[in-house]
């Protein structure tokens, strides 16, 4: 949905003290001690896992499930382990944006868009994935339905009033109407709703739209009793520390807008200087000090997901070429070397340089044919498979920051208490700069240079957005 984060407010987590049983004024007072609070489990089959994102609209020819199915080896073959599915449900036609409208207004939880296939295709898409070793996880809208969903007729009392008593929807979501979960039984249908899939087509979790505009509470409630049914994961649409008392993992969001700061402050992000945005100068040292910051913040053991890419940056904001330009392979480095979990999105595997439309059928679509693109990704995939010092809970307690006398340069060693240990250099800025360290330097002992195999040599210098990493031999 077009420039949804982007109108994000906090507002809507002062509303889920509205829900009884919430716990969410107390957990907020004890925000300043944040990590020491005890985070929900996970399952364990995430701390290494890599995040595709599908587009069944725009993704295959076949242009739906069935055409996605086929492609499930090659994801397999990859290195993807969790499938996202971009919303699966009919689409509202009230309001409708464009010909074929925003997936994220939403007309019938419990249904599949005939567009996609039925619900057999989808539960035959889930078994064909778990017998691949993948998990599916679902795109859900639990803020906002579409504006002619059952339930504004059949329950208006879920639905979010006006000063007039009138409907209305979110920001500038003229298609959609948002939810009042003030109301119990606004809880329990979005709650029955969202269990309905687990227990019917067995899917693994849920990618949830704009979480922290539902409040905190509703989270609170329904995540226990979804995985009181099966281990789930759940992911939030949010960049707030009080989502991930709930969810296991969030959006990088802050790290993805430094990221297109550091490009734009080298001149490569050329989204920004088409769009004339003003984007704040910043360094490779800005990201540690981002992470050191959310470490204080966010619950001990929070996993944020890192991307360069998604359907909203692709749409809206200009394709990671746009915005990374020549440091766009620097940056992917770091999406899965930083503490965090990474994700891909439809074409990026093999390069696709297109920002695909949104609300209309698009003409253009991947050719899916291996590349150098599909052969870093690959490469990628195994390191955080393989790395166990990239498992995507280990903070700054498992990261050392060698200081140098560049700020453009980001060296880092991720080492954990099994003894894994990956150590990455990064020239983030478009001149050749000297690697001189102000103190200790990262050793080479025992390490390998992960993409030539040959045996770790400390660098004296790295050219433009060059990065190198190693890996224990």
């Amino acid at each position: 949905m077009n420039f949804r984060m982007m109108a994000v407010a906090a507002f809507a987590l002062v509303a889920a003290m509205m829900i009884p049983g919430s716990a969410f004024a107390k957990k907020k007072a004890a925000k300043s001690a944040v990590k020491h609070i005890e985070k929900p489990a996970a399952p364990e089959w995430i701390e290494n896992a890599v995040i595709y994102e599908a587009n069944l609209r725009q993704g295959t020819p076949e242009r739906n499930l069935k055409g996605l199915q086929k492609r499930l080896p090659l994801l397999k073959d990859l290195g993807v382990d969790i499938v996202w599915l971009m919303p699966i449900h009919p689409i509202s036609e009230k309001n409708r944006k464009g010909t074929l409208g925003s997936y994220y207004a939403v007309k019938d939880y419990k249904a599949v868009n005939p567009e996609f296939g039925t619900m057999e295709d989808l539960k035959e898409f889930v078994r064909t994935a778990h017998h691949l070793g993948m998990k599916v996880i679902l795109d859900e809208v639990c803020n906002h339905t579409g504006c002619d969903n059952a339930w504004v007729t059949e329950h208006p009392e879920y639905y979010a009033k006006d000063k007039k008593g009138n409907m209305y929807g979110p920001f500038d979501w003229t298609d959609t109407y948002k939810l009042d979960y003030s109301n119990p039984a606004t809880v329990e249908a979005m709650s029955d709703a969202l269990k309905f899939w687990v227990t019917e087509a067995d899917i693994d979790g849920y990618r949830c739209d704009v979480a922290s505009e539902v409040p905190a509470a509703f989270w609170e409630k329904i995540i226990p009793e979804l995985q009181a049914i099966k281990p789930v994961f759940m992911l939030a649409e949010s960049s707030t520390p009080e989502m991930l008392y709930s969810f296991n993992a969030d959006y990088a969001w802050p790290m993805k807008d430094l990221f297109n700061d550091i490009a734009a402050t080298q001149g490569v992000n050329a989204y920004a200087i088409e769009h004339n945005q003003n984007r704040a100068n910043a360094t490779a040292q800005d990201i540690v000090k981002l992470i050191a910051k959310q470490q204080k913040e966010y619950p001990a053991g929070s996993i944020h997901m890192n991307m360069v890419t998604n359907h909203d940056l692709n749409s809206w904001e200009g394709t990671e070429f746009e915005r990374y330009g020549d440091g766009l392979g620097a940056f992917i480095v770091l999406s899965y070397t930083l503490p965090g979990m990474p994700m891909l999105y439809t074409g990026q595997e093999v390069g696709f340089n297109h920002a695909f439309e949104f609300f209309e059928t698009d003409p253009v679509q991947p050719d899916y044919t291996h590349n150098q693109f599909t052969s870093f990704y690959e490469m990628l995939n195994a390191l955080k498979h393989n790395h166990s010092a990239l498992n995507a809970s280990g903070q700054m307690d498992t990261m050392k920051v060698w200081n140098t006398t560049s700020p453009d340069l980001l060296v880092f060693t991720r080492e954990d208490a099994q003894g894994d240990k990956v150590t990455v250099f990064v020239n983030l800025s478009k001149n050749e700069t000297n690697v001189t360290f102000t103190d200790l330097a990262p050793s080479a002992d025992n390490m390998v240079n992960y993409f030539t195999g040959a045996p770790a040599e400390l660098p004296d210098h790295l050219g433009p957005w060059k990065f190198v990493v190693w890996v224990n031999q």
